[in-house]
């Protein structure tokens, strides 16, 4: 099987978007995606990108994604956050997130990076055990905060 390792192009938006609700699927949150194509396209690909996607491409089908953005560190300055690596479950078991991690890292490599991050759950222990392997560390005594959008409204409202 011949697999490439690419940049997103508009083209690939719905596939990317059908990835992204394959991972709320196999998150159990299969009603939890709001981003639409639209979305994807007008923020990923337009003049002033807020993310950046690769696709791992084999036949002519886009098989899996790593969706990243930059971000900065004020303790180390420019880093990577690893929103979501997804490959396609009929896809798996074929080195295609490898790939797809390993383009993720020597991208942030070449630009100098100085942490790549990303969040997994505590039950895909395959995913954990894939991570540590590769070196990277799960940081314990964190934990991940988030506001949604009603608690914002809440809170602006409030103050």
């Amino acid at each position: 099987m011949n697999i490439t390792i690419r940049k997103a192009e508009m083209e690939d938006t719905p596939a990317i978007r059908a990835l992204i609700q394959e991972l709320a699927n196999f998150e159990n949150e299969p009603n939890a995606v709001e981003v639409s194509i639209e979305d994807i396209e007008r923020d990923g690909f337009g003049a002033n990108p807020m993310f950046q996607v690769l696709v791992a491409e084999t036949e002519n089908e886009v098989a899996g994604m790593a969706f990243y953005y930059y971000r900065y560190s004020t303790w180390k300055g420019k880093t990577i956050h690893l929103e979501d690596l997804i490959v396609k479950e009929t896809m798996r078991k074929k080195n295609i997130g490898n790939l797809l991690y390993t383009a993720v890292m020597k991208q942030a490599h070449k630009e100098n990076v100085k942490r790549v991050e990303w969040v997994v759950l505590d039950w895909n222990t395959p995913a954990r055990d894939f991570y540590i392997n590769s070196g990277a560390n799960i940081l314990k005594g964190w934990e991940t905060v988030q506001m949604d959008e009603d608690g914002l409204k809440t809170f602006v409202l409030s103050h």
